[in-house]
């Protein structure tokens, strides 16, 4: 009796027999190393050729597989080109592959990364109601850290929540248009000096109209950092704006107690966020401000030591008695000045002054509320490590999908997506 074939010809959905359409050769690089094998097509009228058997070996049927993608992702993090990624993974894994095949591997899987992350499709695993904090100012923070505990796990007693969003711009080096027609004139160049007929050359992308361009990130954590989503972009402020909004429906900021938005003062983020009323309190980054005071003593006073005494003296009174009481002490201040000193104090008490809503030190540090943008700016630092370097240039696109896989790792979601099946993903 004739054994029922493993893999049975596929139907139609009108419930006919695919035609055969013989045996194929088909080569697949796994994290085992390359694998060739032979295997049945078949023509199923009104959808096409079928493979199923490609399907066993890898589910989004490439020709690398799913682990082999991983691994190229996570080398390709910590290295400083391509080619050193392929040199690494031959090393490692004894997998060889060009870098033009990394290039390509990486940032085909950054580009699905993005489309996870922009979309709100991946769960990041968290909510706002998991941003719990202890409803205690910091002059109270060295209360018992079980008894605490006990507090917060009172029957009946709702658990204050907290969420920080931060949102930034960095400058990203991009490939101007004329770099781009240099390097495919030195292509065609070398083509024509090998003296090889060769394929044709795609059709030339048009490059930037600048050196660098400004993506842009943003953020939402808890009061201790151990939840944490990181999204990048490279559209416009109101891109940025309904990214924003994306974030904020993913993670639930509408439920969460207090959502707090500590931001360097660019006008466009206060905009965003206040049009598509996001969180429920703005506040400029501390060190911003003090960055500025610091700018002005240094016309002011130079690298005199009466500098330094004057710029911690408004820090105090900025501290320990608001922004009114700081803009008071500037405007006193400006009867004593002349030329770049008074320029200097003017441009301050401008900058002061037009922020003068979003400045809360005080207050924020008496509910025990963070005042600095550092963990957003951390971030800005942390997306843009692998494209930032020596002669490291990008089509602004690719260099939005890299920033989003060094993302999705600081997002603690690496596991998550690769578990994602990659027709989904798609």
């Amino acid at each position: 009796m004739r054994r029922k074939p493993l893999f049975p010809p596929p139907k139609s959905t009108t419930g006919v027999r695919a035609r055969n359409k013989g045996r194929q050769l088909r080569s697949v690089l796994t994290e085992n190393g390359r694998v060739q094998f032979k295997r049945v097509r078949w023509a199923i009228e009104d959808q096409g050729c079928s493979v199923p058997i490609d399907a066993l070996l890898d589910e989004a049927e490439k020709s690398f597989t799913r682990g082999v993608r991983e691994m190229l992702c996570r080398l390709n993090q910590s290295s400083s080109s391509f080619a050193k990624t392929a040199e690494n993974m031959f090393r490692l894994a004894s997998i060889d592959i060009s870098g033009e095949s990394v290039r390509q591997i990486v940032e085909y899987e950054g580009r699905m990364i993005t489309n996870q992350l922009t979309s709100g499709r991946i769960d990041p695993g968290w909510s706002s109601a998991d941003c719990v904090i202890d409803d205690k100012p910091l002059s109270d923070l060295a209360v018992d850290a079980s008894e605490r505990a006990e507090q917060s796990e009172a029957p009946g007693k709702p658990r204050k929540t907290r969420v920080y969003i931060g949102c930034d711009g960095v400058k990203v080096p991009v490939v101007t248009d004329a770099e781009k027609r240099k390097r495919r004139a030195t292509i065609k160049f070398k083509r024509k000096r090998s003296g090889k007929k060769c394929r044709p050359l795609p059709k030339l992308r048009n490059g930037s109209d600048q050196q660098y361009k400004e993506a842009r990130i943003v953020v939402a954590y808890d009061e201790q950092q151990t939840h944490r989503l990181v999204i990048s972009t490279r559209g416009d402020c109101e891109v940025t704006g309904r990214l924003l909004q994306t974030l904020s429906t993913t993670i639930g900021l509408n439920q969460a107690t207090e959502s707090i938005a500590n931001i360097d003062g660019a006008p466009w983020i206060r905009n965003q966020l206040e049009f598509h009323h996001l969180v429920d309190e703005i506040n400029l980054d501390y060190y911003h401000l003090k960055d500025n005071a610091q700018k002005a003593r240094r016309e002011m006073y130079g690298d005199d030591e009466a500098g330094a005494k004057w710029l911690d003296s408004l820090m105090d009174v900025l501290m320990n008695r608001g922004i009114d009481s700081l803009l008071s002490e500037l405007v006193a201040q400006k009867g004593d000045c002349r030329g770049r000193k008074l320029e200097a104090l003017e441009h301050l008490i401008g900058y002061a002054a037009e922020r003068r809503a979003i400045i809360r030190y005080r207050e924020f540090r008496e509910r025990g509320i963070q005042i600095g943008s550092g963990p957003t700016e951390a971030q800005c630092k942390t997306t843009t490590q692998r494209i930032k370097g020596r002669g490291r240039r990008w089509d602004f696109a690719n260099a939005e999908y890299l920033m989003n896989i060094a993302a999705l790792d600081a997002s603690d979601l690496w596991e998550k997506y690769w578990e994602i099946p990659a027709k989904i993903a798609a």
